[in-house]
């Protein structure tokens, strides 16, 4: 199971509103179908609260540690997208975070899967 208790974050070191990007291009989990490897990019965007407010920023390691945590998990790639939407919400309660799932071809299909929690900065719309 997806183990949340890995995720780390620090203060953030900034007032003034900024955006973080981290991309992992080797995530692996399970068709719970199959049991076949899936296997994507996991992109996380995210800004994070104000340091005056107490917001802080995912730990890489941390991330790392989490990501590699789904390896041998059976899961949709909906399921993914949200689960780590949601685990990361709960730890940094960012002003704004979007998680992309971008999913390698299968019979043909790739899949491209999107969950956002608030509001997306205005230099954001439309990426």
């Amino acid at each position: 199971m997806p183990d949340a208790t890995l995720l780390e974050a620090f203060p953030t070191p900034a007032d003034q509103p900024f955006v973080i990007e981290h991309i992992n291009e080797e995530f692996t989990s399970q068709c719970p179908k199959t049991g076949h490897p899936d296997f994507g990019t996991v992109t996380l965007r995210f800004c994070p609260a104000p340091a005056s407010q107490g917001g802080t920023c995912v730990e890489l390691k941390s991330l790392k540690l989490y990501c590699q945590s789904f390896r041998t998990e059976g899961i949709f790639y909906e399921a993914v997208t949200n689960r780590i939407r949601d685990d990361l919400v709960a730890l940094m309660k960012p002003a704004w975070l979007q998680v992309r799932t971008d999913w390698r071809g299968r019979g043909g299909i790739r899949s491209v899967i999107r969950a956002d929690f608030g509001p997306v900065p205005a230099e954001w719309r439309g990426r």
